[in-house]
């Protein structure tokens, strides 16, 4: 989102709606190997580089592929800055066991304010794509029986530390982030401030 909001989008075409349901029909039938498999003799760079167990990067890479018979690589432009923006790169960055830490205490805060019972009320539409979330997955798993309320809670502190792991490494690849401490109150107004 940060890419999308900051960075020219590179020019893509839009999904084929009818190629888009063979790949899903190929997914569901033999499995994300399968569209990796796909992935590998269309593009190998891509499928080298791409993350293999996401079913929906996969399809939308063979999409690309197919509907534009180039390879990835030639239909990324590379970033260019939108115009308007003044950006500070800002980025925080806690010891990791205390980001755990304040992990564990948000998720169990999120329990108490109510996070299960908008969960379940949830739960009879819990096959939309936009409810496959952390805190919501979890909590269905445990409505339907496949683990304890304890089990549930503790896998969304797992999986909640996991994405905020995923976020630090995506963060780490680029250069310009200016990595301050946010416990240090005077550091934060100065890399607001740009000095």
């Amino acid at each position: 989102y940060i890419d999308a909001l900051l960075f020219e989008l590179d020019p893509l075409p839009p999904a084929d709606a009818a190629l888009r349901e063979r790949l899903q029909a190929l997914h569901r039938d033999h499995g994300v190997e399968a569209l990796a498999e796909e992935l590998d003799r269309l593009d190998p760079e891509a499928g080298a580089a791409i993350d293999r167990r996401n079913p929906h990067r996969l399809v939308r890479a063979i999409e690309l592929v197919t509907l534009t018979g180039k390879p990835l690589s030639a239909l990324r432009t590379g970033k260019r800055p939108r115009e308007g923006f003044a950006v500070r790169w800002i980025a925080l960055d806690l010891p990791r066991e205390e980001l755990y830490a304040r992990i564990d205490t948000r998720v169990d805060a999120m329990m108490v304010a109510g996070l299960e019972a908008e969960a379940r009320a949830v739960f009879p539409h819990r096959g939309l794509n936009s409810l496959r979330t952390v805190g919501y997955s979890e909590l269905f798993e445990h409505f339907e029986g496949r683990c304890t309320r304890n089990e549930a809670v503790a896998r969304i502190k797992q999986h909640t530390r996991n994405y905020a792991k995923r976020q630090l490494t995506w963060l780490r690849r680029d250069a310009h982030w200016r990595w301050v401490d946010p416990r240090r109150q005077e550091e934060v107004l100065r890399a607001a401030a740009g000095s």
